[in-house]
């Protein structure tokens, strides 16, 4: 199979979010590569810039007005191996907790919604605060801002989770959450002030995120319906239809025993999973029945 089906094989799943997140900031880096190489090669490296204009995130509003969907590329924008590496391992590391636990709609939700906090808190920065002002203009790129937000949003729903780190061993990630929040305020006043302010944007937004969730309010809801309007747009139709006067019967599934149950019944209600995932808060993932764990693994398949 060629690495174009597998790509398309991967974002034709609809339980793959995860994957998908990393495919495309891998992406955006392998293209800007290889443009940037062509370029170079046809001696038409002036050309790379403007090009890159169309991605980052630039700090002064009136170049932001010309580009307004780069609040949301440049977290998909990478410069540097170890730069997009580190992002992609902590997306991955934490994503992943994410995933399962809340499933792949609301980790797309906290993918999104870091990175516009971060684009927030980094244009009000630079044009608010008098010590950043004569900055303005200064772009930024990299996905640390949604990364920063996965990141809290895991270390609050699941605060004594632990990550054995080399070197180190056993470290629960609420203080792993911690020192990058703490790095992160350390270097706003470093060479990286921009990407410093918009992993603050991310931090904040995780951690409401999943204090507003388990008090019953989603906040992704906004990011999902458009994922929506968009998937009924591109999704294809079928090219023909067949009527019937027939009455639909009720979607069952057949149990071992021969008999059968609502398919509907076997998805666990919404209620039962705040219940479950405020319990996960209060003690733990292991405090979890047999029962529960499997409510809350096919809620995160849907």
């Amino acid at each position: 199979m060629s690495i174009v089906q597998d790509i398309r094989t991967a974002f034709s799943r609809r339980d793959n979010a995860l994957i998908q997140l990393i495919l495309l900031n891998v992406l955006v880096f392998a293209g800007l590569i290889v443009l940037r190489a062509v370029l170079t090669l046809t001696s038409f490296g002036s050309y790379y810039p403007p090009v890159m204009r169309q991605f980052e995130l630039s700090s002064a509003l009136p170049v932001l007005l010309r580009h307004p969907w780069t609040l949301l590329t440049y977290a998909f924008t990478h410069q540097g191996f170890f730069h997009i590496l580190f992002n992609l391992l902590n997306l991955y590391w934490f994503g992943q907790l994410l995933r399962e636990y809340l499933g792949d709609r609301r980790l797309v939700s906290i993918y999104v919604l870091g990175a516009l906090a971060g684009a927030v808190v980094f244009l009000l920065s630079y044009n608010l605060i008098p010590e950043f002002r004569p900055a303005v203009g200064l772009p930024v790129i990299g996905a640390s801002a949604s990364v920063t937000a996965i990141i809290v949003a895991a270390a609050t729903l699941l605060p004594d989770y632990t990550f054995t780190l080399i070197l180190i061993g056993p470290v629960k990630i609420k203080w792993i959450a911690a020192v990058v929040v703490l790095i992160s305020l350390a270097g706003v006043n470093g060479d990286n002030a921009g990407g410093e302010i918009t992993h603050l944007g991310g931090a904040l937004v995780g951690f409401l995120f999943i204090k507003q969730l388990q008090a019953g309010r989603d906040l992704g809801r906004p990011v999902q319906a458009v994922g929506n309007f968009f998937t009924r747009i591109f999704a294809r139709r079928p090219t023909m239809s067949v009527s019937s006067t027939r009455r639909p019967e009720p979607v069952t599934a057949t149990s071992t025993g021969g008999g059968k149950k609502s398919a509907v019944a076997s998805q666990p209600l919404q209620d039962e999973i705040d219940l479950i995932l405020d319990k996960i808060s209060r003690s733990g993932y292991e405090s979890l029945s047999k029962d529960e764990k499997q409510k809350l693994f096919r809620a995160s398949q849907q």
